[in-house]
């Protein structure tokens, strides 16, 4: 192999990790079920069966959801979706790989359904959240949700949520924290 053929290819090979080392989202697809539904198992102690997703998707496509799957390297590592309820957009879900957290997955994800709630029109963004899960309330609370109530046992008849809500999403001062996030994305995430 000549010398030109190596540098050509390890150039490939560096193009190709750099596509690696990109998360993409994209809508969800019935294709991506098998990869959500492993993530899915991982992140909830009940979780949704693939009928649930399906179902979810068939909604989406009559336009009162919207879901999300985050891509790394073709390999889906996270997906996010919402309900559209009048004017609120309620999150449903965000799971990320258990090997993939922390490192601002779950963020992105919320930045795309928050944009894609204010393309909507919606004037709020509403969501629960386990009363123990305080990393994803802090993700929340960066993106101006914030504690309105519990629902006692609402998750496995065992544990509390928190009812978080963020009003005024159409507002100056929510796009301005959205963008404020995405610039801060690199860094801290």
């Amino acid at each position: 192999m000549s010398i030109l053929s190596r540098l050509l290819r390890l150039g490939d090979d560096r193009e190709k990790r750099a596509e690696n080392d990109v998360l993409t989202i994209e809508p969800m697809r019935r294709s991506h079920l098998p990869e959500i539904l492993q993530i899915e198992r991982t992140a909830y102690p009940q979780p949704w069966t693939e009928g649930v997703f399906i179902d979810e998707l068939a909604m989406q496509s009559r336009g009162s959801r919207h879901y999300l799957v985050a891509k790394l390297g073709g390999r889906v590592v996270g997906y996010g979706g919402m309900i559209y309820m009048d004017d609120a957009a309620h999150v449903t879900n965000v799971a990320v790989d258990v090997a993939m957290r922390r490192r601002g997955v779950a963020t992105e994800l919320m930045l795309d359904l928050a944009w894609e709630a204010r393309r909507r029109g919606m004037s709020s963004l509403t969501l629960e959240v386990r009363e123990s899960n305080v990393s994803a309330q802090s993700l929340y609370r960066r993106f101006g949700f914030v504690p309105v109530g519990v629902r006692a046992k609402y998750y496995e008849n065992r544990d509390d949520a928190i009812v978080m809500w963020c009003t005024d999403i159409q507002g100056d001062e929510f796009e301005r924290r959205l963008q404020r996030i995405e610039a801060e994305r690199g860094t801290a995430s």
